[in-house]
């Protein structure tokens, strides 16, 4: 079977979830005897190329760093992408499987894989669902969890509210009646952008359903999102659950409690993208509030490959204020990461954004670590409250560092008693079978 797997980003410049993700599904389908290629866009190259990346065949094609706002709502295609259209048409997949939707990896490359022939399979990894949720994290003015249903005016002032309009304006122009909202689309900069809001979640809807028109199957890697799928029009045979699974083979769980007890101090850790919706910023506020007497040791590690992720560690470092408590870390490679886990007590996952995962949490999981996280997305799903684990309002960072004053305080009613409540992980193995069977439908 000749596979394609898309993304809007890949290895050796990203390195993320999502690509561990593809990269370890491709590994799989390939020792089953598939022909897979993995593409994806790359913002500001002069021309397309093709590499290896572990032994798979990687195309990237180029797409605008600056794309024009038709582009970058998927009005018209990337300048660069009809190379992609072409590079699909001379390959001809038999399965074409796209895990985000991004400048360049849109519509029109759906289409593109359709009139080549393939079968399209679309995962939804983030928080947008698609076309779903504009501001990308299924999270109510960036708060609370949203309800998960598009509304224009909802929407729309919520995803204003995040480009950091004044909340009475950003009500204002969500009550901004469609046909001003369409006529402001011609206008330019953020004026534009702020009085066509509206028009452009009326036109996310339509995409939407376009994208479900065009594709064989929409998969989702939490049941709250293949509820809120459905909930948005989404026929529910053509949403599928696929639960996230960890890549690493053959991982040995760390020594049990009752060997190896938790002590101080607690080694507690982050692993990820130094990104505010990765709720960076909240675990760094949280570790600075935990009195001084409670022993702990918090280490943050991940990749800064882009000026964003290096701007934002470099105001978590600011936000540490020197204190010895909290350390920073290069980014680890995927081989590294099951013994890395295990030598922490616990794993913290902060997020602020509706997550599948983070596959993080399930590899933690796998060594024996049990996890800290948000109440969203998959952490919510995976992790039983008190019981093998302990969750907390996203964004709450006053919650957060009671959640970790109490492994602190009390390792033995907390961490080691998690320990032995982990469940079972699901397996990267078991991911693969289920797409196989979708891939052959």
């Amino acid at each position: 079977m000749k596979i394609v797997q898309a993304l809007g980003w890949y290895f050796p410049e990203s390195l993320g979830g999502t690509e561990v993700y593809v990269a370890a599904l491709v590994q799989r389908l390939r020792a089953a005897g598939c022909d897979v290629a993995i593409a994806a866009p790359e913002p500001g190259a002069a021309g397309d190329r093709s590499y290896e990346h572990e032994g798979i065949p990687v195309y990237r094609y180029p797409v605008p760093i600056a794309p024009t706002r038709d582009e970058a709502q998927g009005e018209v295609p990337a300048r660069g992408a009809s190379r992609f259209h072409d590079w699909l048409a001379r390959r001809r997949p038999e399965v074409f499987h796209a895990h985000s939707l991004v400048t360049g990896l849109g519509l029109h490359e759906l289409r593109a894989a359709r009139e080549a022939g393939a079968r399209v399979i679309v995962t939804a990894h983030t928080g947008s669902l698609g076309f779903i949720c504009q501001r990308g994290t299924m999270m109510r003015w960036g708060r609370a969890l949203c309800d998960g249903v598009c509304r224009s005016a909802k929407c729309a002032a919520c995803a204003l509210h995040q480009r950091g309009l004044a909340t009475p304006l950003c009500r204002l122009a969500g009550a901004m009646p469609p046909v001003i909202a369409r006529a402001a689309r011609r206008l330019p900069g953020r004026i534009g952008t702020a009085l066509a809001m509206k028009d452009l979640i009326a036109r996310n809807r339509d995409r939407q359903r376009r994208m479900l028109e065009t594709v064989d199957t929409f998969v989702v890697l939490t049941e709250w999102a293949r509820r809120a799928a459905i909930d948005n029009g989404a026929p529910r045979d053509q949403v599928a659950l696929n639960r996230i699974g960890v890549s690493h083979a053959g991982i040995a769980r760390k020594s049990s409690p009752d060997v190896a007890p938790a002590r101080a101090p607690i080694a507690i850790g982050y692993l990820g993208r130094f990104d505010a919706i990765k709720g960076v910023r909240d675990l760094v506020r949280a570790v600075r509030a935990v009195p001084r007497e409670l022993r702990l040791r918090v280490e943050l590690r991940g990749p800064a490959c882009t000026g964003d992720d290096r701007a934002c560690l470099a105001e978590l470092r600011a936000l540490a204020g020197g204190d010895e408590r909290l350390a920073f870390g290069p980014p680890v490679p995927p081989e590294a990461v099951p013994s890395l886990l295990a030598g922490w007590d616990v794993l913290c996952c902060p997020s602020t954004s509706l997550e599948g995962g983070p596959t993080v949490a399930i590899e933690a999981h796998a060594v024996g670590t049990p996890v800290v996280g948000t109440a969203i997305g998959g952490l919510a799903e995976m992790i039983a409250d008190g019981v093998n684990g302990a969750l907390v309002p996203p964004g709450d960072w006053r919650a957060l560092a009671g959640a970790l004053a109490g492994v602190a305080r009390n390792p033995g009613a907390t961490i080691d008693r998690w320990r032995r409540a982990l469940p079972h992980p699901r397996t990267m193995d078991e991911v693969v079978a289920d797409y196989r069977v979708l891939y052959e439908r």
